[in-house]
Formats: structure tokens, C-alpha cells, sequence
């Protein structure tokens, strides 16, 4: 029979249609017009998995309100260090999503950002004191002067009406609130930079397609062999750099790849669900994301939160998510995933992040075996007057937390954000979960930084970021003058409250 294969070169081949390889492939196209770029998703749609609205928290985590970029150190202390770190990257991508409405590469912002205030909500006298402690380390930085904290009943009803209504006014809460917080619909903010990827010249994208094999040849240039899943039709393709962006699917093809970076490199797969309102009346008595302080062992994306959404046009208001244990690496994956992604390098790194994180284990055991009232009752702590009946559960997304070999302990598990990068940056793989998608611009950057060593060095490179990021090289923590200006300048082109 004769080879039928399709057969194609590009320099860029993106794998997944997410918000990172989003990110990624326009920024590319922003400062090389000419560069010619592929994009592989399995799937019959863009982020339709990790980055879609209802499998992401959508809190554009500014760590304004998340509690668990500043956990309580050995000796009680609070490092506001990663929080700076991510509010920082927040501003980063708020920077780039300005530029693409100003450029008019994505229509109306208020199709996929709106304003909304980010409240930490806590009770009981140790939490209380928790969260001032959170506070004082927060709000003498720039970046959260505008942080406010309170125990006041009467403010806190004010700030949410909803989560204070049947509380006693004798009970210990406290919440601090920044009210220049944010709700992303990064599903839509994906599709729309998708949408405007596919007019340039020099740009394909494949839907329903999925990367079964890569290589790296001798000359260097990565050979990947992708399946038509509608037509059954076989593929080649060959580029000089790829970057795997698949969400949970990275780390098979991160092993697919057989680099000597991604070895030791484990996944555990976290599953997730929603409360979601079905009352109109209740929906409009909340607007905020109020976060609360997760339970011992639990995965950042389990950060308990009642959280005022936007998604599809319309208000929604959820509640969770809680977490629980499947195989499958993705919402729409095999729960053969966990099993097949074991390999001899990475199976001691595995087994010993699992003895250390019996809590963990312990607390998916106690999610899983939830009952609705289960539920119910949980989310009673944040909604004291919640009704069953107005609240029914809604799929979430899948995450896969990073597990990767350690010298001392013999495997970690990573909660954050990890990129792989080959020696010789062609290759570049994104594991892991939240921040994720907020910080992408950042990470992205980082990436180009590290994989087109030469290129960002020029003029025009550098020229061209400064105009899509006006900050490019600076700190902003450290400049107030220069944050003050260009929240100012993101807020009006976003249409958000400064």
C-alpha cells in the first residue's frame, strides 16, 4: 500500500489548545509575524479541558484572597514572598490582555474579564489571628497596599451579605478584602485568542487530532506522528521547537519523549466537583470570591470557596470545589492514565511522595466518601442558611499534581506550576496546576526566554515586549509609582474598577 501519510515542517508545534499554548503561540507570532506555527489539540474544541470555565476556579489568582500562597512557616511566621511573586505575574497578563483589546486581537474584555472583590473569610480565634498576621505581612507591599482587613460584623455583611446572614454577631470571624480582584472566563479569553491565531498566514490548527509519538532526530529537528481521530488519517510532522501544553496529557508525552529532564517524573491525579446554585434569588445576594482556609492535606485546587462567577453571560455562584481520586490524568481521559504513566524511573520518586502525604491520601479517601448532606454541610460553614434544594453538584476539572524525584527524601509532591525545558530549548513541557493559567504570560515569557535564547536578545524582541508588557524588566513591587500608573492604564482598557 502506498505511505499516505501527511507529512509537514513548521518551526513552532504546539501541543494542546489551552491558555498556555495560547499564550505562547501569539506572543511568538507578535514578535516573529512570519513564524510559522502548528497546533495539535485532541479534542473538537479549545480549552475544553483545564482552561474551559467550569474545570477552572477563574479567580485570575492574584493571591489577593487564596490563603495558601502564605502557609505559616516552622516558627509562625508568614513569607509574603510567593504571593508577591504571583501578584506580580498577575499584573504581567493583565498588561498582555490590555494590549490585545487595544490591538483588537481579542474583542471585549467584558466577554472574559469583570471586576469583583477577592475576600479571605475566616472564624475562630486562632484563624482570626491568622489572617491579621496574613494581613500585616500582605499590605505593606505595593502590590496589596489597597488590602483591607476587618472584624467587624457590620463590615463583613456589607462585603457579604450572603456569608454573614444567620451568623452570630458573638462569633470570631474576620476577612480581609482587596475589591480590585478579578473573575477570568479563560475559556473564553482562549477561544478568542485562538480564534484570531487561526487568520494569520503561517498558522494551523488541529482539532480532533492527538501527537501518538516524538523524536528527536539526529539533526535535531523533533519528528511527531499525530492521528486524525475523526478520519483515522496519519500525520508527520517536523519543527525545530515544540512545547507540550496538554494539561494532564503533558507528562505522557513528556515520557513519549524520552528526554534525560523529564525522568523521575511523576503525575497524581486529582478529580474535582462543584455546588452549584440553581436559585436566581441567592445568586444575586453574592458578589465576591470569598476563600477560606483548606483542610489538612487538601491540593490547592481544593481551597474552599464561594465564588460569584460570569460563564457563559451568566451570573453563576459556586461552591467548593471538592476534591476526590480518579486515574484519569483528564476530564475527557482514560482511567488507564495513572497505571500507564508508571515507568522504572519514576515509580521510587511515586511511592515515597506517596508515604509522605498520607494526608492527602487520607483527606480524597474522606472527599470521596462525601455524602450530599456531606456537602451540604460544608458549605453551610461559608452559607449558614444554604437550602439543599437550591444547590446541585456540577462536574469540575482534572488536575495532576506534579511528582518529581528529590536526592534527600526520594520523590516531592509539587503543588504549583512546573516547566520542563530540554538542554537545548527545543523542547518544553508544562506540568502541574495552579496558578496556572493566571500566570501565564509570565511563564510563557520565562519560556521564550530560556528556548529562543538569541532572538530575545535583539532590539526588535525586546522593543516589542515593552510595548505588549510595559513593565517588561522591571519590578513592580518594588516601583509604586510605575504600579499605580499601569494598574490605572490595564483598569480602563479592561473596563474594571481601579
Amino acid at each position: 500500500m502506498p505511505d499516505t501519510t501527511i507529512r509537514t515542517n513548521s518551526e513552532v508545534v504546539l501541543i494542546g489548545a489551552g491558555i498556555m499554548s495560547a499564550t505562547l503561540g501569539l506572543i511568538l507570532k507578535e514578535l516573529q509575524p512570519d513564524i510559522k506555527i502548528e497546533i495539535y489539540e485532541r479534542l473538537d474544541r479549545a480549552a475544553a479541558e483545564s482552561s474551559d470555565a467550569w474545570n477552572n476556579a477563574g479567580t485570575g489568582h492574584a493571591a489577593f484572597c487564596e490563603l495558601n500562597y502564605t502557609p505559616v512557616g516552622p516558627d509562625g511566621s508568614i513569607s509574603p514572598k510567593k504571593a508577591i511573586s504571583i501578584a506580580e505575574s498577575f499584573e504581567v497578563s493583565r498588561q498582555f490582555w490590555a494590549y490585545l483589546v487595544q490591538e483588537n486581537r481579542v474583542p471585549s474584555p467584558e466577554n472574559f474579564i469583570k471586576s469583583i472583590p477577592h475576600i479571605s473569610f475566616v472564624w475562630g480565634e486562632k484563624n482570626v489571628a491568622y489572617l491579621k498576621k496574613r494581613f500585616d505581612a500582605l499590605h505593606l507591599n505595593p502590590l496589596f497596599k489597597q488590602m483591607v482587613f476587618s472584624t467587624d460584623f457590620a463590615q463583613l455583611k456589607e462585603w457579604m451579605p450572603l456569608v454573614m446572614e444567620g451568623r452570630s454577631e458573638t462569633e470570631k470571624v474576620a476577612a480581609s478584602s482587596m475589591a480590585i480582584g478579578t473573575d477570568v472566563n479563560f475559556g473564553e479569553l482562549t477561544r478568542s485568542i485562538f480564534g484570531y491565531l487561526a487568520k494569520l498566514d503561517g498558522v494551523t490548527i488541529h482539532y480532533n487530532h492527538e501527537v501518538q509519538k516524538l523524536k528527536q532526530r539526529e539533526d535535531k529537528l523533533w519528528r511527531i506522528k499525530i492521528t486524525d481521530l475523526a478520519s483515522g488519517q496519519k500525520r508527520k510532522t517536523y519543527s525545530k521547537f515544540v512545547f507540550i501544553g496538554a494539561g494532564g496529557g503533558s507528562l505522557p508525552l513528556l515520557e513519549k519523549a524520552n528526554v534525560p529532564e523529564g525522568k523521575g517524573y511523576g503525575g497524581f491525579p486529582v478529580s474535582g466537583q462543584w455546588l452549584k446554585c440553581t436559585n436566581p434569588e441567592v445568586i444575586a445576594k453574592h458578589q465576591a470570591k470569598v476563600y477560606g482556609k483548606a483542610s489538612v492535606g487538601a491540593p490547592p485546587m481544593s481551597v474552599p470557596h464561594i465564588d460569584s462567577r460570569m460563564i457563559n453571560g451568566e451570573k453563576q455562584l459556586l461552591f467548593g470545589p471538592f476534591a476526590g481520586f480518579s486515574t484519569r490524568f483528564l476530564k475527557n481521559g482514560s482511567y488507564s492514565d495513572l497505571p500507564l504513566s508508571i515507568k522504572s524511573d519514576n515509580i521510587i520518586p511515586m511511592l515515597a511522595a506517596g508515604i509522605k502525604n498520607i494526608p492527602l491520601t487520607k483527606y480524597l479517601i474522606e472527599q470521596v466518601r462525601q455524602s450530599p448532606k456531606d456537602r451540604i454541610n460544608a458549605l453551610r460553614e461559608y452559607v449558614p442558611k444554604a437550602r439543599s434544594k437550591d444547590w446541585k453538584i456540577e462536574r469540575a476539572g482534572q488536575r495532576v499534581q506534579v511528582i518529581k524525584k528529590d536526592e534527600k527524601e526520594g520523590g516531592i509532591l509539587e503543588f504549583g506550576t512546573e516547566v520542563i525545558t530540554t538542554a537545548d530549548g527545543s523542547l518544553s513541557v508544562l506540568l502541574g496546576a495552579s496558578p496556572g493559567a493566571s500566570t501565564a504570560v509570565s511563564i510563557m515569557i520565562d519560556l521564550i526566554g530560556r528556548c529562543f535564547k538569541e532572538e530575545i536578545k535583539t532590539a526588535e524582541w525586546q522593543e516589542k515586549l515593552k510595548i505588549m508588557i510595559p513593565s517588561y524588566g522591571q519590578n513592580l513591587n518594588e516601583d509604586p509609582i510605575l504600579l499605580e500608573k499601569i494598574r490605572k492604564e490595564t483598569a480602563a482598557v479592561l473596563k474594571l474598577n481601579n
